[in-house]
């Protein structure tokens, strides 16, 4: 078998890390990408396989003398894939030191290993991101006590003992609701016991400590009387901590991620920052999560692409390769223009998030920032679903077996649209933005300066400017209707923004480097805003020559 490598095969993944990353940090991240690029390509891509089809978690539920043990097994390939994944640094990096490099990572570095892992497997991702959401509450918000205390293990990378990390909010009757959770929080001490249970449990059983959101007796009902708790999995004497899983849930996609329903009774838990504050600081890991979410989505799109497009260049059919036929080529070259539009989108959000998450952020670009990340954890997620679809349709009736990975694309893309909120909650979101904020009008202020930078005022420049112009009508409208009728709309003026802010991104592309983004950059505008009788098909046959 031919070994493959997800990283030296993506020449705008490398382009964006040399652009925006220092030559040393450059230097380091290529060479550690090169290695990770394969070793994802390979080794963790058949063991993604294996755990998918034969090497699911399970619930140990009891130990042999009849005690609860609520233990999860794992198969040893994905306690592998764990070891392996956070020695790179994934998630230690972006808040420690890079030994080599004597300076800490970022986040933009992270991501890019994470677009890269998820193209083997999403569903570990998911801890991953856990885990990321878990060191940024604690390194923003929690005492220093608490820091010294959890901190190095989440963000470890071999040096010492690995705590993965995990966000409980869903119960039974919430959901989406978190406000109506009703998990309780005891006085004990100087800490608390937690008594209730979270419903929908993600990396139950292999976290060290989990986040989790509880109401402090006598404390407000609603979301504001949440309180952030840190909850150590286990004591110090190796017991569990008052925690047990009921279950373990049978879910389509993600199969290597462990979901549960736990329950906690009289489980040790610390507060973390100001108890007022739970909901807020959870919404603020909810926003990196949603990050983690798109740059996942990212992943299974180029995934399903490289699948569709070795398929289509090696499958014979009436006497000539599949790839050779104008149709195929088009529908290839409509996806590889999306998939690479939209990879520089988010890459481009995550620059301007580095920023904020360092407190370096202007109050309009914090704005900005929250927009960004609904519209395009919403647009990337549902692409993830398009382009597993459009690559089992490229494949014919193999595409529909599972010794392809196409069926676990399709059904790991599933759960983006519902993960870390659902196109309803991105869109009440929008709402809320553009009431607060106005978050339209510099929405429109943003591209609009953005594209005074861009010298050569060309026929792409000009598909820009117009539909800034339809948008921004539409945007005025939006914001003097009322809220339930701004409901009704949110999501289609969502992807009306992420179109347009792709296509901001793909004319800059296109201006600065020519050649091949100009050619994809056109494949982009007039597939998307809707200009086929432009010739798009004759650019996108113009990929193959």
């Amino acid at each position: 078998m031919v070994s493959r490598n997800f990283y030296l095969t993506d020449e705008t993944l490398q382009h964006i890390l040399r652009s925006e990353l220092d030559t040393p940090f450059f230097q380091f991240a290529d060479k550690e990408l090169k290695a990770f690029g394969e070793q994802v390509a390979n080794e963790i891509d058949e063991r993604a396989k294996h755990t998918d089809r034969m090497g699911e978690p399970k619930l140990i539920k009891y130990d042999k003398f009849g005690d609860d043990s609520s233990t999860v097994w794992v198969n040893e390939g994905y306690r592998q894939t764990v070891k392996e994944t956070y020695e790179t640094g994934i998630v230690g990096y972006v808040h420690k030191e890079i030994p080599e490099l004597k300076s800490q990572g970022n986040y933009l570095y992270s991501f890019a290993q994470g677009y890269v892992l998820s193209q083997a497997e999403a569903g570990f991702y998911c801890p991953v991101t856990l885990t990321m959401a878990t060191a940024f509450l604690l390194d923003h918000y929690a005492s220093d006590e608490l820091k010294e205390k959890f901190l190095p293990h989440v963000c470890a990378t071999g040096d010492v003992e690995l705590f993965e990390g995990a966000t409980f909010l869903t119960e039974r009757q919430g959901g989406s609701d978190v406000g109506a959770n009703v998990v309780r929080a005891v006085k004990d001490g100087e800490d608390y016991r937690l008594y209730g249970e979270k419903y929908f449990a993600s990396n139950a059983g292999m976290a060290g400590v989990a986040m989790v959101l509880a109401r402090i007796e006598g404390a407000t009902s609603g979301s504001k009387g949440l309180t952030l708790f840190a909850v150590p999995w286990r004591n110090e004497a190796g017991s569990l901590n008052g925690i047990s899983i009921r279950r373990l849930k049978d879910k389509l996609g993600v199969r290597a991620v462990p979901s549960g329903e736990v329950e906690f009774d009289g489980a040790i838990a610390y507060v973390v920052g100001d108890p007022a504050n739970g909901l807020k600081y959870m919404m603020e890991a909810l926003n990196l999560s949603r990050i983690c979410n798109a740059v996942a989505s990212l992943g299974i799109m180029r995934r399903a692409l490289t699948e569709a497009q070795e398929y289509t260049e090696n499958r014979d059919a009436f006497g000539q390769k599949l790839i050779n036929f104008p149709m195929v080529q088009d529908t290839i070259g409509q996806l590889t223009a999306k998939h690479e539009i939209e990879l520089l989108t988010v890459f481009d959000l995550i620059k301007l998030y580095d920023r904020v998450v360092a407190g370096n952020g202007t109050s309009e670009e914090i704005i900005l920032n929250r927009l960004f990340i609904a519209i395009m954890k919403k647009e990337s997620a549902e692409q993830a679903i398009h382009f597993a679809h459009e690559a089992i349709e490229l494949h014919g009736g193999n595409g529909y077996i599972e010794d392809f990975v196409t069926p676990r694309l399709l059904r790991d893309a599933q759960v983006l649209t519902v993960w870390e909120g659902t196109a309803n909650i991105l869109g009440l979101e929008l709402v809320r933005l553009v009431r607060k904020f106005d978050a339209h009008l510099l929405f429109v202020k943003f591209v609009k300066q953005r594209l005074s930078h861009i010298k050569t005022q060309n026929s792409r420049f000009e598909i820009v400017q117009k539909e800034l112009a339809n948008l921004n009508e539409k945007l005025v409208k939006f914001a003097l209707l009322d809220e339930n009728t701004q409901t009704l709309e949110a999501k289609l003026i969502a992807k009306q923004m992420a179109w347009v802010y792709e296509s901001l991104v793909a004319i800059e592309v296109a201006h600065k480097l020519g050649s091949k983004y100009e050619l994809l950059a056109d494949i982009y505008l007039e597939n998307t805003w809707n200009l086929r009788e432009f010739g798009a098909e004759a650019k996108s046959l113009k990929l193959f020559l």
